[in-house]
């Protein structure tokens, strides 16, 4: 993995221009280089700007100061190349999980024009998809017919299915149970090992970044900057008795202890 597919250079943010006058700023002084294909984590205190990292990465939010070049391109606008999922997996209650899936190809160009056309293989393509992530037989379900966890199952296909160069994950997993979370963390292994697409992962969990991620970045409370990067020495892949082993607990260790010294510094108890 060479070359930097993600960018951001001295990137901050104020909400608006009288914060920004005011020097109130929700994040500040970003610097970060990630290569094609990696996994990154950012964990850290709440209120310490990792949302408003996300949007700045999607480009639902612009820099008051700075730049962000992803893929090689200037950020100006909510990016084609990401697909997201949240920690609430926001299905439509109408539409089936196949057809959930399939909603961004109804939307986004280039499928948008072709759908009609194309339905089939797109349709297939969403089947596959909900397959590999242990969907198959519920396919044509309605959400209201799936457990939670399978919810996010689908809303990680739908996601995914515009094979974008870049997955941005919000907290996905934090409201389901620990075996479930546990399951999702090695799906999201498997389908990034096999697919390789960017991932940035915002998560309160350590245990979760330290098995998924490539480096994991803490933020201060805010205004939100970098305070530490830690890159996983641990070998992949990874299996679940990994986070069972004393190397993976001092790693975490360490980030909280990261996290906690943030917390202090912001004045609030760790």
């Amino acid at each position: 993995m060479t070359g930097g597919f993600i960018r951001f250079s001295d990137v901050w943010l104020a909400y608006n221009e009288e914060l920004e006058a005011a020097g109130q700023f929700a994040v500040e002084a970003i610097d970060l280089e990630v290569a094609e294909g990696a996994f990154i984590a950012i964990v850290g205190p709440s209120g310490c700007g990792k949302s408003t990292f996300m949007k700045l990465a999607t480009g639902l939010k612009r820099p008051s100061r700075g730049s962000i070049l992803i893929d090689g391109q200037p950020v100006t606008g909510p990016l084609k190349i990401s697909g997201m999922a949240f920690q609430a997996p926001s299905l439509l209650p109408w539409r089936t999980a196949v057809d959930n899936v399939l909603l961004p190809l109804e939307i986004v160009e280039p499928y948008r024009g072709s759908f009609k056309a194309r339905r089939a293989e797109y349709e297939e393509r969403a089947r596959a998809l909900l397959r590999k992530v242990g969907l198959g037989g519920y396919e044509d379900k309605y959400p209201w017919q799936l457990s939670g966890g399978m919810q996010q199952r689908a809303s990680i296909c739908r996601a995914l299915i515009h094979q974008p160069k870049m997955l941005l994950l919000d907290e996905p997993f934090s409201a389901l149970d620990a075996f479930t979370r546990e399951e999702l963390w090695c799906i999201l292994r498997d389908l990034w090992t096999e697919q390789r697409f960017n991932v940035i992962l915002v998560t309160h969990d350590l245990r979760e970044s330290v098995f998924l991620a490539d480096t994991v970045y803490v933020m201060s409370r805010g205004p939100g900057r970098f305070v530490a990067r830690k890159e996983i020495p641990l070998p992949r892949p990874r299996d679940l008795e990994l986070t069972y082993t004393p190397a993976f607990g001092e790693i975490v260790h360490e980030l909280r202890g990261h996290i906690g010294a943030a917390r202090a510094a912001a004045g609030t108890p760790a």
